[in-house]
């Protein structure tokens, strides 16, 4: 049940139904799910460890908010924490890494066909997550994590900038081919042009989007 809450809360944060800045209502959600509130607890849990919900005390628990300050800092840190992750990891790769860095590049193929927006959104954290998984440096996958949140919000984001709801299937095909290369060099300016891809636009479409709202309309609050 726990899992089933949280899997219904990440779509609802991923697909805008419950707006940045919003505030979660356990009386409502509970209500709407037919649960206790031990299992829908567990499952906030869960989403603010995400970095999806934030809990403030005293005031309860929001959707984390993606401000223009928020997706600059991410793409820049996250580029250079990447090419070092890439650094590290070179030396290491051998045919397990390759494969399994294959496989997670056809599981989010698999869920960009389905239509899958929360799936591709997981699919593409995962992948990208391998080689920080794999490169034998925990503090640098620690780092990582801590991103995970903003970027599951800026992927989001991205996709609605660009009007799908997922990413373009052929979107990480040259990352791949790098990876699973020889060149240090060209998958060097491989991640500087993959995270470049996109950003002014989802910059822009924030811009567009103004502030949100701090509380969910009542009508937006059932998720089912």
């Amino acid at each position: 049940m726990r899992e089933q809450i949280a899997v219904s809360l990440r779509k609802a944060i991923m697909s805008g139904e419950f707006s940045p800045g919003s505030q979660i209502v356990e009386a409502e959600l509970a209500q709407s799910f037919g649960v206790s509130r031990g299992p829908l607890r567990e499952a906030l849990r869960e989403l603010i460890e995400e970095g999806l919900l934030i809990s403030i005390p005293y005031t309860g628990t929001r959707v984390a908010e993606l401000s223009l300050k928020d997706i600059d800092d991410v793409f820049s840190l996250r580029t250079e924490l990447e090419i070092f992750a890439f650094r590290r990891v070179w030396p290491l790769r051998d045919d397990a890494y390759r494969a399994e860095l294959s496989r997670r590049h056809e599981a989010l193929k698999s869920s960009v066909l389905a239509g899958d927006e929360e799936g591709a959104i997981l699919a593409e954290l995962a992948l990208h997550s391998h080689v920080y998984e794999s490169c034998e440096h925990p503090l640098l996958l620690q780092m990582w994590r801590t991103l995970a949140g903003k970027l599951q919000l800026y992927w989001a984001a991205h996709h609605h900038a660009h009007g799908r709801r997922a990413p373009r299937i052929d979107g990480h095909e040259a990352y791949l081919a790098c990876a699973l290369g020889d060149d240090l060099e060209a998958m060097m300016q491989e991640v500087r042009t993959h995270m470049l891809h996109g950003f002014e636009k989802t910059r822009a479409f924030l811009i567009a989007r103004g502030p949100a709202p701090k509380t969910l309309p009542r009508s937006e609050r059932t998720v089912r």
